[in-house]
């Protein structure tokens, strides 16, 4: 097979007019030859860092839409379903994965629980992660997020650390706003990169420390602005990510989207590029092509580089997508879930008290940090109710994993004038978080989640919506299509209820997750992520 077209050589910084000839997989010669095809050729792009389960779509599920815009390989951390199935749920997507000739390069989630601050589904140990590390498709150890464990020289996080050196695979960071000695204690115990840089200030120390910064660019999480203008003079230790995507906007676009954006501000293409398609492969040595005579024939052909849109994806030499279809089948599977907890009453989401003000989370849209501010209690009948004209609700946290009672706390940013929004899709442990304006509409998104055992929920004044996720309670088992044409009539309905955020469901997804400071919920209790302790709701 050949292929002719524009041949973009990234390295070599150069554009000619050739020809790829493709066989058993490989790429066994480019030449220079003129001829009249105007579309450009281009090494696959890889997202160098993503939850695949945040796009509620299993791994064959995701695929099938990722071709679509070019993309051959991610960089996966099964985080999500580790918290809640363990290794057994690892096991579940490397092998869904491996049914597609997609180029999933899963890692070992270092943080299951992610704190002992939650209630998670599962423990995944030093010993457990040295069994996952020795296992071939395990390709790094996944984001540290447990900074202060490493700052502390915890023995258990440790451990895991050192088994990622003695298997000589990356090891990944999740640093959110460490910086100065902090930042070079946790570089120091052999951690590469960061995905969770807020600011430019934050992103040049760690690209002056000796970090990888990876762009992420999520449904939630924003941060592309903040950090573009660090590329042009260190893209050889950048790298593009989307960490968590959610269905209707993987249906948009994916790292092709990035690359848009980037060269629409006059950074050099191969820049850009460099970062998009170079940069993940030889940080994680990926066994994916780069477009070298020799190489696995993982190609993308593109119509122009200005827009990046996507006319035929080759991943092996087999093409994956073209003619705007997807290539990639559909792969059977059974649904694994843990979900043992019973339908709520009213009355557990009442909150007695007599104080005078509380401690609230401030969402910000378009990022995953919170603020900590106190506001008037709004108390009724002795209860704290959500008081929506000065937009502070209250939001639930219910353990789905046990009987017990659910947390509360009041949260400012959601904008809710009626109704209530739940889901199971709650990082990291993935209990049920709900907010709304009343007792009666949490307790009712709530129970829809459960009687699905897992989902996302809708309730408004006239009627109830939902949408099912049967595989651990975080993904579907539909293909991507029809979750995120569900998806989106969600999306539209939370907003309905008055929501402003962009992403409602994926902005509330993160309330719960307390390594992110500065204010999240658990199902144990409201959470001061800055000093790693609980806070009482109540200030008297």
């Amino acid at each position: 097979m050949t292929l002719q077209g524009n041949i973009v050589d990234i390295l070599n910084k150069r554009i000619f007019k050739g020809e790829v000839t493709i066989d058993a997989g490989k790429i066994t010669s480019i030449i220079e030859k003129d001829h009249q095809v105007d579309n450009y050729i281009l090494p696959g792009f890889v997202d160098a860092h993503i939850h695949i389960e945040s796009s509620m779509l299993v791994p064959s599920e995701f695929a099938k839409i990722a071709v679509k815009h070019g993309t051959v390989a991610t960089v996966s951390d099964p985080h999500e379903i580790a918290n809640v199935l363990g290794i057994e749920g690892v096991e579940f997507m490397i092998e869904n994965g491996k049914q597609t000739p997609f180029k999933f390069n899963f890692g070992a989630p270092s943080c299951v629980p992610a704190t002992a601050f939650e209630t998670a589904g599962a423990v995944i140990d030093s010993e457990d992660i040295k069994t996952l590390l020795q296992h071939p498709d395990i390709k790094y150890l996944a984001e540290m997020m447990n900074y202060p464990g490493v700052l502390n020289s915890d023995l258990e996080v440790m451990k895991k650390i050192a088994w990622a050196k003695h298997y000589n695979k990356p090891i990944d960071g999740h640093a959110p706003g460490v910086t100065g000695q902090n930042l070079e204690n946790y570089i120091s115990a052999g951690i590469t990169t960061d995905h969770e840089c807020f600011t430019y200030n934050e992103g040049l120390e760690k690209l002056q420390k000796g970090m990888k910064v990876i762009i992420r660019e999520g449904s939630a999480a924003k941060n592309f602005e903040a950090l573009i203008d660090l590329l042009p003079d260190h893209f050889e230790n950048m790298m593009f990510c989307s960490d968590d995507k959610h269905p209707d906007d993987l249906l948009l676009g994916h790292i092709n989207q990035l690359c848009k954006r980037a060269v629409s501000k006059g950074i050099d293409v191969f820049k850009v590029l460099q970062v998009a398609c170079i940069n993940p492969v030889k940080h994680y040595n990926l066994d994916v092509g780069l477009l070298k005579q020799g190489d696995q024939a993982d190609i993308v052909v593109v119509e122009d580089l200005k827009h990046f849109k996507v006319l035929e994806t080759y991943i092996n030499g087999i093409c994956v997508f073209k003619n705007n279809t997807s290539i990639v089948k559909h792969v059977p599977f059974k649904n694994l879930n843990k979900f043992n907890t019973d339908k709520k009453q009213v009355s557990d989401f009442k909150t007695r008290s007599t104080s005078s003000t509380i401690n609230v989370i401030q969402a910000l849209d378009g990022e995953l940090i919170t603020k900590k501010i106190e506001a008037k209690a709004h108390v009724e009948n002795g209860n704290i109710i959500s008081n929506t004209s000065e937009d502070i609700l209250k939001i639930a946290v219910v353990n789905r994993y046990n009987n017990t009672k659910p947390a509360i706390a009041f949260i400012k940013g959601f904008g809710l004038k009626e109704g209530a929004i739940a889901s199971s899709v709650a990082h990291d442990s993935h209990n049920i978080v709900a907010v709304g304006v009343s007792d009666d509409a949490i307790c009712k998104a709530v129970n829809l989640i459960i009687e699905s055992k897992g989902g996302i929920s809708v309730v408004s004044n006239k009627k109830n919506y939902s949408m099912p996720l049967p595989m651990a309670g975080i993904m579907s088992d539909q293909d991507a299509e029809t979750v995120g044409n569900q998806y989106e009539k969600l999306d539209k309905q939370a907003k309905a209820l008055g929501s402003k955020l962009k992403a409602p469901f994926m902005t509330l997804s993160f309330m719960a997750l307390l390594v992110i400071p500065e204010l999240k919920l658990s199902d144990k209790g409201l959470f001061d992520g800055a000093n790693f302790n609980f806070l009482p709701l109540e200030n008297h």
